[in-house]
């Protein structure tokens, strides 16, 4: 959350207003009865979140063993909560790195915590047994000669490393187009150091484009919201933590969900509400970003998530 935008001054939620972890358990076992297949746990920092571990566990009592349970983390708190996330069910991380550079990391993330202490996370996820993912946002002007270097750093362990192309996600990161390094483009400089190769995409709403060195084991993803988007495949849903269902990363708004079900309503009616909303849902804000369409404002990345 940008400091100049969220100061010491700024009122957080109070507490009546924030879902409990038995208010979005009711939710995603609804969510479940209509096909969900993967749940993200993400934030802000969802480490922050006290008995977070404890919440994984109830996911996983209430949903079962076939739903994938990921997290998207900052990994400083890894070390700390791995084990005790795995032995709840989690099945894998992901965390957040846009830069190897220690200046630029900071530059980037407002914190003079060292970029060592995201790597101890990383190593803790991974001898907890969790797979790990990193995903790095790569911006033209800031941190676009992190490229290459994070590509080596990762390339031939066992953490797959996604870059993602700079998106105008909410209306406070300054968004302009010719900052985005698009994946053709990072793809271009990657290919002439390390030969790589696609790879066909396994499921429909899979974002993440995904390509294999040919020479050293390990793969590499872009996710192209901006120069390829994905709408008609999308099959993500946001519930914020206050109870808003959102059918769109760059939505504006989102439906109320808190009152139905503290209303006492049933699983199987809270169903057939979030398929009404679903059944309604005509986002394709990717596909109309360049367009002369209006653009209101959308939710900021740290009320929704990623």
């Amino acid at each position: 959350m940008p400091r100049e935008l969220f100061g010491p001054d700024h009122n957080f939620l109070p507490r009546e207003m924030i879902m409990s972890y038995e208010e979005m358990c009711k939710t995603a076992v609804a969510l479940s009865k209509s096909g969900l297949q993967k749940i993200r746990l993400t934030g802000g920092e969802p480490l922050l979140r006290r008995d977070v571990s404890e919440f994984v566990a109830m996911l996983r009592l209430a949903l079962g063993p076939d739903i994938d349970i990921a997290m998207t983390t900052n990994g400083i708190l890894l070390p700390k909560h791995a084990e005790a996330l795995a032995n709840a069910g989690l099945s894998r991380v992901t965390v957040s790195l846009d830069a190897i550079d220690e200046e630029i990391f900071s530059q980037i993330s407002d914190t003079d915590i060292s970029i060592s202490s995201v790597h101890q996370g990383i190593e803790a996820a991974i001898k907890a047994g969790l797979p790990v993912k990193v995903n790095a946002v790569i911006r033209k002007g800031v941190n676009e000669a992190q490229l290459l270097p994070l590509a080596e750093h990762f390339r031939g362990t066992e953490v797959e490393l996604r870059f993602i192309e700079f998106m105008d996600v909410g209306t406070t990161n300054e968004w302009k187009m010719e900052e985005v390094m698009t994946a053709a483009e990072m793809i271009q400089v990657i290919s002439k150091k390390y030969p790589i190769s696609k790879i066909d995409s396994e499921s429909a709403g899979q974002v993440a484009k995904r390509w294999k060195y040919l020479d050293q084991k390990g793969n590499i993803g872009f996710i192209t919201s901006v120069s390829q988007p994905f709408c008609g495949d999308c099959c993500r849903a946001r519930l914020s933590v206050d109870g808003k269902l959102y059918t769109c990363l760059f939505s504006s708004s989102g439906h109320d969900l808190l009152p139905l079900v503290r209303s006492g309503i049933s699983d199987q009616e809270l169903q057939q509400e979030i398929i009404n909303i679903w059944q309604k849902r005509d986002d394709r804000y990717s596909e109309l970003r360049n367009s002369n369409h209006s653009k209101p404002d959308k939710v900021e990345m740290s009320y929704i998530g990623g």
